[in-house]
């Protein structure tokens, strides 16, 4: 008997030591815990990883590793600098008159056209592809699949052989071709066709072979106003001056594709199998999708054709002191895979990032608390518990603006009367959008001053820089005018104590949503009290989205909630929301409050073609002088963006542009390792607590079954 309680006891001891615990707390595979990979989620699986069809934010952060547009965003410099990605140079700019004679000015009033020239480096490979792949005779292998093979093949990875070549010129001439293709759906084609030449034509042309014949050949099509001058560069042509062209040259929209690829993947055999651009893209960037599972996980590898580009020399003031230049002439890309894994719950990503088993985290509203200390000056710090381990924040105002918009054809709020105006400036400074910013956003934001968020040309901090029809300035900060300043506002619109100083009848306005809830109803219930401080009832009118659209289209709303994350780092892409021509219910333009105001349109139309120079923020100032005495918006917010990061993250610095920042990216993976040993060191207690109670409990019933068969022997 003795010798089996041994035995027990042995067999228990074993089974502890035996077992690796945080092999079964990690989510990941043994194999991958040291290796240097980037470990981040995705939530919902991207549908596009087409460059002519992706516009969302979940899937640039694939495409803008793989793909490469001629230009990108210097990855430290602020504000926002573009520089050249697979471009020797800028593009170079001159212009022409009508009939094709070049022009010394770019302030000829007879100038019609700007030709933009881009010169791209030679010697950049494509990843590694089997559209690519020759037999002995030169021809495409893969582009005539048989049955016999297609059985053959389930994913891309299937076929034997893969191979590359040289990106060329007119591989970017073939993307903005593929722009206009009626297969495609492009969702830039409609404002790309107004600028550049023959676009729009060459779309035209497109449907009409499509609907003749069934087909359409993008490879020897022609478009314009854009060619191939020779191997190495290109040319595009557009409609009198468009300078914001080079900011859509940074976008995955204007990458390289080639025909090779594009032709392979409209195979039916293929299509079939969901073997299509939109799900296995090709490109020359510094990675490749190697994995691409939605309902599990998504994998980029490195690409082993990459050429290497290197880590910047030089960036603002202070990154050297925060050590973003110690890699400063490195080769490109420093992690060798990025592993992306499904987390449709945000307390799951949370949990794991604490566990050490994710690199970065955001924070959201239920984990802030845990997370960030408010001093008593409003200052955010991280608590304890982060800085226990190690973790570090990096916070940055978002290029976006979110703001109240009154409908400028409505007869009691719109309009340039000084009635008007007074009475949107009295509810502009009764509405406190500091205190909105602490309720609702953990204090992740600061109140706008005008359309320009921080970080675009054109943004003035300090006193210069504030509405002074809303705030003044006092000790240093924008402080919100009074109510009674409001109030006595709101008297000269004629309605004291928000009646109508003719009628008597209270002042009654309307909110217009595309629906609510119960998330909303906070918000509501708040809006209604900062119009109640001046007597105003404002009555909140929640649709269907569908139908929030039409009456925005149709001028019905009188004032709704709106905003715009910028497209690129420049003051037209946030002016244009207020410039009278782009009126929603007149063109069906971004203008959704239907502002027109003669003045600001003619400053408009010269700021827009400017470069920045002092010159044009002088023009800037006088355009936001304006808006501000109209006050067309209720200027809201720009919020403040949090991340978090493990100690073991280096040259994190937040870039809201820039659509390839993982190639910069770089951890210490045995760092990592040591901190989730650490913090992921099992808690073994309870089982030997559960041991010795089974041991209390079963071993006197065993040495009463002894004592009895004992007994039985004895007697015997």
């Amino acid at each position: 008997m003795r010798y089996w309680i041994s035995c027990f006891y042995a067999a228990m001891l074993l089974s502890l030591t035996a077992c690796d615990f945080n092999a079964i707390n990690s989510p990941y595979v043994a194999e991958q815990t040291k290796e240097n990979i980037l470990y981040s989620s995705f939530s919902l699986r991207p549908k596009h990883l087409d460059p002519a069809r992706s516009y969302s934010s979940n899937e640039v952060q694939f495409n803008g590793q793989i793909y490469e547009p001629p230009l990108q965003y210097h990855y430290l410099k602020r504000p926002y600098e573009l520089i050249p990605l697979t471009a020797t140079d800028m593009p170079t700019v001159h212009y022409e008159d009508a009939q094709g004679n070049k022009l010394n000015r770019r302030d000829d009033p007879s100038l019609a056209y700007s030709i933009y020239t881009i010169t791209i480096k030679s010697g950049i490979k494509y990843q590694p592809h089997p559209a690519f792949v020759r037999d002995e005779s030169g021809k495409l292998k893969y582009h005539q699949l048989t049955e016999e093979t297609l059985q053959q093949i389930e994913t891309l990875s299937d076929f034997d052989e893969v191979d590359s070549r040289e990106l060329i010129a007119e591989d970017y001439v073939y993307q903005i071709k593929r722009l206009a293709s009626p297969h495609i759906h492009s969702p830039i084609l409609g404002l790309m066709s107004d600028y550049i030449v023959g676009l729009g034509d060459y779309a035209q042309q497109l449907r009409q072979q499509l609907a003749e014949s069934g087909e359409i050949d993008l490879k020897d099509g022609v478009i314009s106003g854009v060619k191939a001058l020779d191997k190495y560069r290109y040319q595009i042509k557009v409609k009198g001056l468009y300078p914001q062209l080079k900011y859509w040259l940074a976008m995955p929209f204007f990458s390289p594709i080639p025909w090779e690829a594009d032709q392979f993947y409209q195979q039916a055999g293929l299509i079939k199998r969901n073997i299509v651009m939109d799900w296995f893209p090709v490109g020359t960037g510094p990675y490749q999708l190697t994995e691409n599972d939605p309902n599990s996980r998504m994998v980029l590898s490195r690409n082993p054709n990459y050429r290497g580009e290197t880590y910047p020399l030089e960036g603002e003031e202070g990154d050297k002191e925060a050590g973003l230049l110690a890699d400063g002439g490195k080769s490109l890309p420093f992690v060798d895979k990025v592993i992306f894994q499904l987390e449709k719950e945000q307390t799951s990503y949370w949990n794991k990032f604490l566990q050490g088993y994710y690199d970065v985290s955001a924070i959201s509203s239920d984990s802030f608390d845990q997370a960030i200390q408010v001093g008593s000056g409003g200052d955010f710090g991280l608590s304890d518990e982060m800085k226990e381990k190690g973790v570090s924040l990096r916070t940055t105002i978002g290029t976006s603006t979110y703001y109240m918009g009154f409908n400028m054809q409505d007869p009691v709020v719109g309009g340039l009367s000084e009635r008007a105006k007074k009475l949107r400036q009295a509810i502009s400074i009764a509405i406190d959008y500091e205190e909105y910013i602490s309720i609702f956003l953990n204090g992740r934001g600061i109140a706008a001053q005008g359309p320009i968020p921080p970080g675009i040309f054109g943004y003035v901090e300090g006193e210069k820089g504030i509405n002074t029809a809303v705030y003044q300035w006092q000790k240093d900060k924008a402080v919100r005018l009074s109510i009674g300043k409001a109030k006595a506002l709101l008297a000269e619109a004629g309605y004291p104590d928000g009646r109508d100083s003719e009628t008597g009848e209270p002042l009654t306005l309307h909110l217009d949503v595309p629906g609510s809830g119960p998330a909303a109803k906070a918000t509501f219930d708040w809006l209604r009290k900062q119009f109640q401080k001046l007597g105003i009832q404002l009555v909140v009118r929640s649709t269907d989205y569908n139908r929030f659209q039409d009456k925005m289209r149709q001028g019905q709303a009188q004032i709704f909630q709106w905003g715009w994350n910028a497209d690129y780092p420049d003051p037209e892409n946030f002016f244009f929301l207020l410039y009278g021509p782009n009126s929603k219910t007149l063109s069906g333009g971004e203008n959704a409050a239907n502002y027109q105001n003669d003045k600001f349109d003619r400053l408009f139309e010269q700021m827009k073609v400017m470069s920045n120079t002092a010159e044009r923020q002088q023009l800037i100032d006088q355009m936001m002088a304006v808006l501000r005495e109209d006050a067309p918006w209720i200027w809201g917010f720009h919020p403040k963006q949090f991340s978090l990061y493990h100690a073991w993250n280096y040259n994190v610095k937040p870039n809201l542009m820039a659509n390839n920042t993982m190639q910069y990216r770089r951890i210490d993976a045995n760092q990592r390792y040591a901190l989730q040993q650490v913090w992921n060191r099992p808690i073994i207690w309870p089982i030997l607590v559960f041991f010795m109670m089974v041991v209390v409990l079963v071993l006197p019933a065993c040495w009463v079954y002894y004592r009895k068969n004992h007994s039985k022997m004895t007697v015997k």
